[in-house]
């Protein structure tokens, strides 16, 4: 299994706090809701000037308008997969570690957020595991770095 990890991201809030929201999946519910509002939508595209279209705002919020979550489970439909991939907690270590894998994947993957203590309030990492063979993972190993790392900031930059 290849592993992929964030770098670390400080959280200024306590390590139980941001345990018990981000072991509670439904509390995710929240980017859905900020996806669907303009004001939000119009932030985004001022911070990210010309490197978003709007066409790619409008599908990120169609994706996000599609999400359903769980406490233990969030899950979107793949049109070009034919399919539904969740993303369910398999364990629950409180107040520092989060197990999760992704379910309906042809490729088979996990997700790990470690939170751990710190003077600020909580340093957290991410950590994704998926079985690549040789070819996928050199065309997609950047792209999962990136996105590893852009999911740990939407995450650290979560209120708490």
């Amino acid at each position: 299994m290849n592993k992929y990890e964030s770098n670390v991201k400080t959280i200024y809030a306590t390590n139980l706090r941001v345990y018990e929201k981000l072991a509670d999946l439904s509390n995710l519910q929240t980017i859905k809701e900020r996806a669907a509002d303009p004001m939000f939508v119009d932030h985004i595209r001022q911070q990210a000037g010309d490197k978003v279209s709007d066409e790619q705002l409008t599908m990120l919020q169609d994706k996000f308008s599609q999400m359903e979550f769980t406490t233990d489970s969030v899950s979107i439909p793949v049109e070009q997969l034919g399919t539904t991939l969740t993303l369910s907690v398999i364990e629950r270590e409180e107040p520092k570690l989060i197990k999760m894998e992704l379910q309906g994947s042809p490729i088979p993957a996990n997700l790990w957020i470690q939170l751990l203590p710190c003077e600020e309030g909580t340093h957290m990492k991410l950590t994704v595991g998926a079985e690549l063979n040789f070819f996928i993972r050199k065309m997609v190993e950047g792209k999962l770095k990136d996105g590893v790392e852009k999911l740990a900031d939407m995450l650290a930059m979560m209120p708490y």
